[in-house]
C-alpha cells in the first residue's frame, strides 16, 4: 500500500546564509509550523510550502531544539487522535454493536452492517494517519536522522504508530471501561470470520485492509516482527475462537456418523483457512491456524471417526470406497506422522478377514468327506480315469479356496495401499504383519500353499501364458514370504514335488525349475538345496536307464519276452520317502513286496548293474510309487484285435500277473492274493477296487460285487472285458484326500519337531564353536536370529538342547548359576 508523501522528491538544503543567522524564536517557529501540521490532517496542504518547512524544521534542530521539537509534535499527534480521531471513531460507532455486547440478539445481516461500519470507520482513520504521518515525516525528515538518531529515541513516524496504538485504539468505550475500541474490533472482526464460515458474505478487502492495520501496529517502539499488535493482541484470540469452534465442529460431525463427510469437511475447513489467512487476515495465521483445524477437528475426533461401525474405515475396506479411504489416510497424516490409528484399523479388519478364511477352510476339513472316488457299479460310476479328468477332491478344493481367497485379500489391500494410501512403507509393513498373523494362525497355511503349488503344477497353469505362470508363481512366493515355519513348508513341497517327478504329472519341467529359482531368492539357498537334489536324482536316473538298457543289449538276452525298465533311483536322505505313501503295514512295519518271478529276475539283474557301479550302497524298492504297461489278452473281445494295453500302478501289475497261470473260471481271494504279494491292506483295497469294481477298468471280476472291497471277496479274471480304446489307463483309487487327517499331520508335525531339534542343535554347535565362550542369553539370541529364517524356534526347546549338549560334552558351563554361560568344548 502506498501513501502521499513517500517517495517525494528531495528538497534542496538551506541557503548557508540562513544557517548563519542568529537566534530563533522556538516558539514562533513552532506555531508556524504546529499550524501546517494541521493544514496536513485537515487535507489543505496543497497550498503549502514544503521546503520552507524542512528549513524551519532544520533550522530548529540545527539550533539545539530538537528535544522540544519533538515533543511538541508528539504532543500535537497526541492531541490530534484524542480529540479528532478518537472522537469520531465513537460517534460513528454503531448502538447495534454496544447492544450486542450488553446481550441483545441481532440478525446475522445487522452485525454484519454494524461491524463493517466500524470497520470503515478505523480503516480510513488509519489510512489517513498513515498519510498525514509520512507526510510530516518527510518534513522532519533532518530530526528523525539527526536528533532521533544521536539520542536513540524512535522516529516521529514510529512514535505516532504508537499514538494511534494507545490514544485511539485503546480507548475505553463510553460507559464500558472494560472494553476498548480495540477489543471491540477484535470481536467485530471474529465476529465477521464466524459469518464467513457459516457462509454468508462478508467484506474481505476491508477485513484485511483492519489485520494490515494491526500488523503495522507493534507492543514496543523497536518494532520486533514478534510483538506486532496482530500477533500480540488479535491473533491469541482468533486461534482460541478458533479452537473453541473446531471442536464443537468435530464433536457435532462425530455425532452424525458420516465418516466421509467428516473427511470432507476437515478437507475443506483447512483449505478455506488457508484461504482465509491469505485474502482477509494475515499469511501470519496459516501455519497456526492449520494446528488448530488439526488438533481440535481432526486428532481429537481421529479414533473415534474411523472406528465408526456403519461408516468408518472398516465399511470403506468392505466396500471399496477407494477416495474415502485417500481422505482418511490424508488427515491422518495431517496429525501422525505413522498413521497409527488408521494403521490399527486397517490391521484389525485383515486379520478378521484372514480368520474368516480360516474358519470357512477348517470347517470345509472338518467337514464330513465325500468320497467320490469309489464306484457304484449300479449307476455306472467309473473308478480309474485319467487324473486330468478327475474332479479335485473336497478337502484339495478347500486348500486350493483358502489360498484363492488369501491371494484375493492380498490383491485387495495391495490395491488399496497403492491407491489411497501412497504406497505408505508403514502401512505396508503393518498389513504385512498382519496377514502374516492369520495365516501363521492357521495350522495348516503351510500344507495348504503346498497342495496350491502342486495342483497349479499339475494342471492349473496349463493353457496359460509365461507372463501369467510367473504371476502366478509369485502370488504363491508372496505367500510363503509369510510363513514363519518354512520347514514345514519345505516338508509337504517335497512330499508333492516328489509324487509329480515320479508320476511324471507335472505340466512344464521349465515351470518347476522357474519356482525353485523363485524360492531360493526368497528363502536362500539352504532351504532348496535338497529340492535341486531331487531334480537332479531325475536327470541322473535317465541317464542310468539308458546305461541299463545297452547293458541288457550287450548281454545278448535272447529272452523276447522280457519287461523293460525304466527306473529312478532316489537318494534317501534327500527325498521324503516316509510321507510319500510308505509300504507298512497295519502294525506299521515295514513291508516289501512280493515280485512275480519274471519281475524278480528283472530286479535282481539291475541291482547286479547298478552295485557294480556304486558298490556300498543299498537300493530299496518302492513298489508303492511306480506303473507299469501291461499286454493283456481278452478272448470275448469284439474287435478283431484281442488284446488291450493296459497302464497300471506296480501293485496292480502285480496283482494282475497272478492271474496268467490261473486256470479259466478259477479264483483268488483277498487273502490269497495279500499273502502271495505281500502289499498292504490299505494299498491292495485300492488297488483291486481300480480294477475289480468300475465297469470300464473291471478287469477282475468281483464275488460278492459292492463298492467296497472286503477280505471274505473272490476275485476272477474278466474274460469278457471289453473297450473300445486300445490303451487304457487304470488310475488308482485315492486313498483319501490329499490334505493330511488328524493323525498324518501328528505324524508330519513329530518329524518336523524330530528335525528342529537336530537343527537347533547343529545351529548351536555351530555358534559354540565359532564364539567359544558365550553367556546364556546371548546364546539364545543368536541361535534363534540364524533359524528364525526356517522356523519359529521354541525357547524352552533350545534350552533342553543346551542341556543335551553339556551332558554329551559339547559344552560345559561356565561362571555363576545367576548369570549361566557356556564354553565350547572341542
Amino acid at each position: 500500500m502506498m501513501y502521499a508523501g513517500r517517495g517525494r522528491g528531495k528538497i534542496r538544503p538551506p541557503r548557508r546564509n540562513i544557517l548563519n543567522s542568529g537566534e530563533v524564536d522556538f516558539e514562533q517557529d513552532w506555531k508556524s509550523l504546529s499550524s501546517s501540521l494541521r493544514e496536513i490532517h485537515t487535507k489543505n496542504a496543497s497550498t503549502l510550502s514544503f521546503e520552507e518547512l524542512y528549513r524551519n524544521a532544520y533550522k530548529l534542530v540545527l539550533k539545539k531544539k530538537g528535544e522540544p521539537l519533538y515533543n511538541k509534535v508528539k504532543e500535537f499527534e497526541q492531541d490530534w487522535l484524542t480529540h479528532e480521531v478518537r472522537t469520531r471513531i465513537l460517534d460513528e460507532l454503531p448502538s447495534s454493536l454496544l447492544a450486542a455486547h450488553n446481550g441483545a440478539q441481532l440478525s446475522a445481516g445487522e452485525r454484519r452492517d454494524a461491524g463493517e461500519k466500524l470497520l470503515r470507520s478505523l480503516k480510513l482513520a488509519w489510512e489517513d494517519h498513515n498519510l498525514c504521518m509520512n507526510m510530516t515525516t518527510d518534513v522532519l525528515m533532518y530530526m528523525d536522522r539527526v536528533y532521533c538518531s544521536d539520542n536513540r529515541k524512535p522516529s516521529i513516524f514510529k512514535a505516532s504508530m504508537g499514538q494511534f496504538r494507545d490514544y485511539v485504539l485503546r480507548t475505553p468505550l463510553p460507559d464500558h471501561e472494560s472494553m476498548t475500541i480495540a477489543s471491540l474490533l477484535y470481536r467485530v472482526i471474529l465476529d465477521q470470520i464466524q459469518m464467513d464460515r457459516d457462509g454468508d458474505i462478508v467484506n474481505t478487502a476491508l477485513l484485511r485492509s483492519c489485520a494490515y492495520m494491526l500488523e503495522g501496529l507493534y507492543e514496543t517502539e523497536d518494532e520486533q516482527e514478534q510483538y506486532k499488535l496482530y500477533i500480540t493482541s488479535f491473533e491469541p484470540e482468533f486461534l482460541a475462537a478458533s479452537e473453541e469452534y473446531y471442536r464443537s465442529e468435530g464433536e457435532a460431525l462425530v455425532a452424525k456418523g458420516d465418516a466421509s463427510s467428516f473427511c470432507r469437511h476437515a478437507r475443506q475447513a483447512a483449505t478455506d483457512e488457508e484461504d482465509r489467512c491469505r485474502s482477509t487476515l494475515s499469511t501470519l495465521t496459516a501455519p497456526k491456524i492449520k494446528r488448530v483445524v488439526e488438533n481440535e477437528l481432526v486428532r481429537r475426533n481421529l479414533a473415534e471417526m474411523i472406528s465408526l461401525e456403519s461408516t468408518g474405515v472398516r465399511y470403506m475396506l468392505d466396500n471399496d470406497r477407494l477416495p474415502d479411504l485417500e481422505m482418511v489416510y490424508e488427515i491422518s497424516s495431517w496429525v501422525d506422522p505413522k498413521k497409527e490409528e488408521l494403521k490399527k484399523a486397517v490391521q484389525k479388519r485383515i486379520v478378521a478377514q484372514g480368520e474368516e478364511i480360516n474358519s470357512t477352510a477348517k470347517e470345509a476339513s472338518d467337514a464330513p468327506v465325500v468320497k467320490p472316488t469309489k464306484a457304484d457299479p449300479e449307476k455306472g460310476d467309473e473308478v480309474g480315469k485319467p487324473a486330468a479328468e478327475k474332479p479335485i477332491n473336497q478337502q484339495t478344493a478347500a486348500a486350493i479356496r483358502w489360498v484363492d481367497d488369501v491371494l484375493q485379500l492380498k490383491d485387495k489391500y495391495d490395491h488399496i495401499l497403492e491407491k489411497a494410501f501412497q504406497g505408505d512403507q508403514g502401512l505396508q509393513t503393518g498389513f504385512t504383519r498382519s496377514f502374516s498373523d492369520f495365516i501363521n494362525s492357521f495350522e495348516r497355511s503351510s500344507e495348504y500353499l503346498s497342495l496350491f503349488f502342486d495342483e497349479n503344477m499339475k494342471k492349473g497353469i496349463k493353457g496359460k501364458t509365461e507372463t501369467e505362470v510367473d504371476t502366478l508363481l509369485d502370488k504363491g512366493i508372496t505367500l510363503l514370504r509369510y510363513i514363519s515355519d518354512k520347514d514345514m513348508f519345505e516338508r509337504y513341497y517335497k512330499k508333492h514335488l516328489s509324487r509329480r517327478l515320479l508320476m511324471k504329472r507335472s505340466v512344464s519341467m521349465d515351470a518347476e525349475r522357474q519356482m525353485i529359482s523363485k524360492m531360493k531368492m526368497e528363502v536362500g539357498n539352504t532351504f532348496t538345496q535338497r529340492i535341486e537334489s531331487m531334480f537332479r536324482d531325475m536327470a541322473l536316473s535317465a541317464d542310468l536307464t539308458t546305461s541299463y538298457k545297452k547293458h541288457v543289449r550287450d548281454l545278448g538276452d535272447a529272452d523276447s519276452q522280457r519287461a523293460e525298465l525304466d527306473v529312478n533311483v532316489l537318494t534317501a536322505t534327500m527325498w521324503p520317502l516316509d510321507a510319500m505313501g510308505p509300504s507298512r503295514g497295519d502294525e506299521g512295519g515295514k513291508l516289501n513286496c512280493r515280485f512275480p518271478p519274471e519281475i524278480d529276475r528283472i530286479k535282481q539283474s539291475f541291482e547286479k548293474f547298478y552295485l557294480d557301479k556304486h558298490s556300498g550302497r543299498q537300493l530299496t524298492w518302492q513298489g508303492n510309487m511306480g506303473t507299469a504297461d501291461l499286454r493283456a489278452y481278452f478272448a470275448d473281445m469284439k474287435s478283431n484285435k484281442k488284446t488291450r494295453e493296459l497302464n497300471v500302478s506296480t501293485y496292480c501289475m502285480v496283482i494282475l500277473l497272478l492271474f496268467n497261470d490261473l486256470p479259466p473260471g478259477n479264483f483268488l481271494s483277498y487273502e490269497e492274493i495279500q499273502a502271495r504279494t505281500n502289499i498292504p491292506d490299505n494299498e491292495l483295497m485300492r488297488n483291486l477296487q481300480s480294477v475289480a469294481v468300475a465297469p470300464k477298468t473291471r478287469i477282475l471280476v468281483k464275488e460278492p460285487m459292492s463298492k467296497e472291497v472286503k477280505r471274505d471277496d473272490k476275485f476272477y479274471f474278466n474274460e469278457k472285458f471289453t473297450s473300445q480304446f486300445q490303451r487304457i489307463k487304470v488310475g488308482v483309487v485315492a486313498s483319501g484326500n490329499k490334505v493330511e487327517d488328524r493323525d498324518e499331520r501328528q505324524e508330519t508335525e513329530k518329524r518336523v519337531d524330530l528335525e528342529r531339534g537336530q537343527t537347533i542343535e547343529a545351529a548351536i554347535v555351530r555358534t559354540m564353536k565359532q564364539r567359544k565362550e558365550l553367556k546364556h542369553h546371548q546364546l539364545i539370541t543368536e541361535v534363534i536370529q540364524q533359524l528364525t529364517a526356517r522356523f519359529s524356534p521354541d525357547v524352552n526347546l533350545l534350552k533342553k538342547k543346551i542341556e543335551s549338549l553339556i551332558e554329551r560334552e559339547y559344552l560345559e558351563r561356565v561362571g555363576d548359576i545367576d548369570k549361566p554361560a557356556y564354553r565350547y568344548m572341542a
